[in-house]
């Protein structure tokens, strides 16, 4: 069972401009402050609307002076968040002040949204709707009726989306919804935002070229370790390589890459953001698991300082 994104991972240079970004401007709450498990020497940042409901959180691998990418063909291409339906007036009015250029509003799907970038070039999103059931987190100049909900749906650009579609709905448990101007909306679970893929296709379109400003992966929500487990070995009957299952301290992860070049990976809801901060000190301390704590001065000494 897949029941919608559980977070994206992207790649960003300037770690103080990131958490600006995402905290100041966007107004989403620092979540948590650990690093890349594969390699600990990179921070690994977490930002979201609610440490509690997946379908919220976007994270970065900062990496200070690192080349600016090109979003293409074979990945996540934009990132769209979830706002209310009368907030674009707000958001527009907001991305003004902070000097942040943004296209809109434009209507797709019965639907209006904005178009903006991040300041390492990451393709966003804010999309108004009056579908979305969760609550937003008012901060200093966001009330809580303007705030970000969490994601509205992830856009996945492809040379051909059949491959792909064809993987989402014959393996993990996603469904048609709508098709507009060549893009196919799909959605699991139940068909709400957080939980839409959008697959578009961009014949001409290179492929994504990594970099600060792309997207590294996409994560898919499931409830736990066992449906995680059933949905490895669907893929691996179909031909498709999964990674073993990787302790994430928050979730345990199964990564592959699928037919037409997207890093994903399977997430488990728990056991969540909570198992090691309370909701009043999220983000403030350098949080390392279990098996690397040992290595905390090591790890301190090696890392860019946030000066945030």
């Amino acid at each position: 069972m897949i029941q919608g994104i559980h977070h994206i991972t992207a790649i960003s240079g300037n770690i103080n401009k990131n958490i600006r970004f995402y905290t100041e401007i966007l107004g989403l709450q620092f979540i948590k402050k650990t690093v890349n498990y594969d390699s600990p020497d990179t921070w690994h940042l977490y930002f979201g609307s609610s440490p509690q409901n997946p379908g919220t959180t976007i994270t970065f691998f900062p990496f200070a002076g690192f080349s600016r990418g090109k979003s293409g063909n074979g990945s996540v291409k934009v990132t769209a968040f979830s706002v209310s339906s009368n907030s674009l007036d707000f958001w527009m009015k907001r991305l003004r002040e902070y000097q942040v250029a943004c296209r809109g509003p434009i209507r797709r799907f019965d639907e209006e949204y904005l178009a903006l970038e991040d300041f390492d070039g990451l393709e966003l999103e804010l999309v108004a709707n009056d579908k979305d059931l969760r609550s937003g987190q008012g901060t200093p100049g966001i009330n809580e009726v303007n705030a970000i909900k969490g994601f509205h749906h992830a856009e996945l650009s492809y040379s051909s989306v059949e491959k792909t579609a064809g993987l989402l709905t014959g393996v993990l448990f996603h469904e048609r919804l709508q098709e507009e101007n060549g893009r196919l909306r799909l959605f699991s679970h139940d068909a709400l935002p957080g939980n839409y893929l959008d697959l578009v296709g961009r014949p001409s379109l290179p492929a994504q070229q990594q970099g600060a400003g792309t997207v590294h992966h996409l994560a898919l929500n499931t409830p736990d370790e066992d449906h995680q487990k059933s949905l490895a070995e669907k893929l691996s009957k179909t031909g498709i390589f999964t990674t073993e299952v990787k302790d994430r301290q928050y979730f345990k992860s199964v990564y592959f890459r699928e037919p037409g070049g997207t890093l994903l990976e399977i997430a488990t809801l728990g056991p969540g953001f909570l198992v090691d901060e309370t909701p009043e000190t999220l983000g403030q301390r350098l949080q390392l698991p279990p098996w690397i704590e040992h290595r905390r001065k090591e790890i301190e000494s090696l890392l860019p300082a946030i000066d945030y």
